[in-house]
């Protein structure tokens, strides 16, 4: 399975104005400068897709993205879905509690959003231990239902000596280990999001 299309939907304040809940979401948030809109252009192979803010911590607007995956399915030769850019968390201009840091519509769309099904936690893999991720974690394990999955994304791994790489892998087992600038982990973040919103319909 690869995604063949993605595209800008629109921009939103909250859930009243968000497209309508027709389809599965998967929900992309981190620090800011983490690097996630770098990630977004990566993992869907579109070049300025996402676009960061100049500012960072600045931007509050979540941001829809249709996507197009070609499956090895003829009967089913396409699916659907959408990725969804959160506003980034952590700098000074944000308070510093969580849900302060998310302002009120943020918070809602991540508690209330029906088809929202991946939380997708971006963490950067040279500082992996910091209290915000910690407590953004935590938000996200006491809020998240039945039918969704948390993926931790270590980013710019390509900074990493092999040895400290070696040392987070372990103690992050379940963890997807990702590059922009190599592209590296960009198939196994994609597999873990698919397999969980299709299922054996990708087959």
């Amino acid at each position: 399975m690869r995604i063949v299309e993605a595209s800008f939907m629109k921009s939103a304040q909250s859930i009243d104005d968000s497209p309508s809940p027709d389809m599965a979401e998967v929900a992309f948030l981190g620090r800011s400068n983490v690097g996630k809109s770098s990630l977004l252009n990566t993992l869907t192979n579109r070049k300025g897709l996402a676009k960061s803010s100049s500012t960072p911590g600045k931007t509050q607007l979540i941001n829809y993205f249709a996507i197009k995956f070609k499956t090895e399915n003829e009967e089913i030769p396409h699916l659907f879905a959408r990725f969804v850019d959160l506003p980034g968390f952590g700098y000074a201009r944000v308070s510093k509690t969580l849900k302060a840091a998310w302002n009120k519509n943020l918070t809602g769309y991540l508690e209330e959003r029906p088809n929202l099904q991946v939380f997708v936690h971006l963490i950067d893999s040279r500082h992996p231990n910091l209290e915000i991720d910690k407590n953004v974690d935590e938000f996200l394990r006491t809020h998240k239902r039945g039918d969704q999955i948390i993926i931790n994304a270590f980013t710019k791994t390509d900074k990493l000596k092999q040895n400290d790489l070696q040392k987070l892998k372990r103690a992050y087992p379940d963890g997807i280990f990702v590059s922009n600038l190599k592209k590296r982990g960009m198939l196994d973040l994609q597999k873990a999001i698919t397999d969980h919103l299709f299922g054996n319909q990708i087959f």
